[in-house]
């Protein structure tokens, strides 16, 4: 799914999900959350428009080579082979798999790309360049030719980060801090979605991800955390810029961007940014598997996380299925709640 540009307006609060605050809310949770600067009784629109993605020069090599980028890794999951199989893992333990497998995730992406050099090189431009990643730096890949003697020529990078879609948070839980400095104008952001074939055990499958401009992601965080969020009046919405970032920084460069205040620790969780990644959260959620949504999986596991009795996690679900799957064929309902009986019975005899 690539991002566009959102409309500039009014947006729900800083991710600032405060998970129901709100009427009805306990006042002193709500007096908290405004305190940090979560949300605030009236909205306040200030300062400029969204930003847009880069202008890219439409004769630069480069901006044939990332439209053609920004196709593949949108059927890129596709090419994925994993060898990995997962078994044994208490259901309730899934949430944990983000951080065993996700690097496994972002190596068959940068895998899947080196073999399909055909589709983003059909002319032979850039022979000799390659996809690599580098560990615990920014972008997490970059596409580079090595050999010269001033160090590796770099095409243009990808920032990439895995998202279990099981994962507790039910969002992408990332940080993209980087200034916008730091993202040459073709840098990309790419998010992959993955699940268990299985659901709960099984091989990891992707699905499609998202992609948007890296330098375009940064200016939006930066722009939404400053002016469309909700918080409470006489917050501190000041960013900190490192002045000299550059693109492709060295291991110890200074690219992070630093609010003066951010109480809840929210700034840089781009999925609780609106209007950037909430179409595609809202799409990957409504993928199937085994013939239930993914958000109804993901609702089956939070509650029986929640509770102590498998019966009653097994009643809670039942009714949660019967309202979503109005509308659908009734063998399609009757089969979606055979399958969370069956779960039930398992949970229940552990």
């Amino acid at each position: 799914m690539t991002a566009g540009s959102p409309a500039p307006g009014t947006h729900r609060g800083a991710g600032d999900r405060t998970g129901g605050l709100g009427a009805g809310g306990d006042p002193d949770v709500e007096a908290a959350a405004e305190a940090d600067g979560l949300f605030a009784a009236e909205a306040e629109i200030l300062g400029p428009g969204a930003p847009a993605e880069p202008d890219l020069d439409p004769d630069d090599p480069l901006t044939h080579l990332q439209a053609r980028l920004r196709t593949l890794l949108l059927g890129l999951p596709a090419y994925f082979e994993f060898s990995n199989h997962v078994a044994g893992v208490n259901a309730t333990d899934l949430h944990s798999l983000n951080t065993l497998l996700g690097t496994s995730i972002e190596g068959q992406v940068v895998k899947a790309l080196n073999q399909q050099r055909p589709l983003w090189d059909p002319d032979n431009d850039w022979l000799g360049y390659t996809f690599e990643r580098q560990s615990q730096r920014f972008p997490d890949v970059r596409l580079v030719r090595k050999g010269s003697a001033g160090g590796p020529t770099i095409a243009l990078g990808i920032e990439l980060k895995g998202w279990f879609l099981l994962a507790k948070e039910g969002e992408p839980s990332f940080r993209f801090t980087t200034t916008a400095g730091a993202c040459a104008d073709h840098d990309l952001l790419v998010v992959v979605p993955w699940y268990l074939d299985n659901v709960l055990s099984g091989s990891p499958v992707a699905a499609q991800p998202y992609v948007a401009s890296a330098r375009w992601a940064a200016d939006y965080r930066t722009y939404y955390w400053q002016h469309a969020r909700d918080a409470a009046r006489g917050t501190d919405r000041a960013i900190h810029h490192p002045p000299d970032a550059r693109p492709y920084p060295a291991r110890d460069a200074q690219i992070a961007d630093v609010p003066a205040y951010d109480g809840g620790k929210n700034f840089g969780r781009v999925a609780r940014v609106r209007g950037m990644m909430d179409e595609f959260i809202r799409a990957s959620h409504e993928l199937e598997v085994l013939g239930i949504r993914i958000q109804d999986w993901y609702r089956f596991l939070r509650i029986h996380s929640d509770q102590a009795d498998p019966d009653q996690v097994s009643e809670l679900v039942q009714r949660d299925l019967r309202r979503t799957l109005r509308g659908r064929s009734a063998a399609a309902a009757a089969e979606a709640v055979r399958a969370v009986r069956t779960l039930g019975d398992v949970f229940g005899s552990r």
